[in-house]
């Protein structure tokens, strides 16, 4: 499968995400805050007075690199190599946090909106092994 064909598969699967789910922040948060409840007084800490809104850009960020993996993975990787790194030493956020805003976004679009045949779901397994990748390779840097 090219990068291409991968691609369309991405757009496909999200164009039916957002027809079946619609806004996807509060489905994404409510699993994220599930997942790591720590997380939620950090938004409100670095965002008193609308941590709303940073949830929505952060949503808003990965769903953008999950739409554009397959035709710009040099932009998520200098995304990642300079935001993880950043996260971690200025702001006390863990990578694991930014790797469960991955997992918890892909993981709400795929039980919501299952794979129509096994090349798409592949290509969401490589594009979720390529970010959550980036996570873990900046993880200690």
């Amino acid at each position: 499968m090219t990068d291409q064909a991968k691609q369309a598969a991405i757009e496909a699967r999200l164009e039916r995400a957002a027809e079946a789910l619609g806004d996807l922040t509060a489905p994404v948060i409510a699993e994220y805050y599930r997942r790591y409840p720590a997380a939620r007084a950090s938004f409100v800490h670095h965002a008193p007075h609308g941590p709303e809104r940073l949830e929505a850009e952060m949503v808003g960020n990965t769903l953008y690199y999950v739409m554009t993996w397959f035709e710009a993975p040099i932009e998520a990787r200098i995304y990642f190599d300079t935001s993880v790194p950043h996260h971690r030493v200025a702001l006390d956020v863990p990578p694991d946090w930014f790797r469960g805003l991955i997992e918890a976004l892909i993981d709400v679009i795929e039980l919501g909106v299952p794979a129509l045949d096994d090349a798409e779901q592949t290509a969401w397994d490589e594009m979720r092994a390529a970010l959550v990748g980036l996570v873990e390779r900046n993880r200690f840097v």
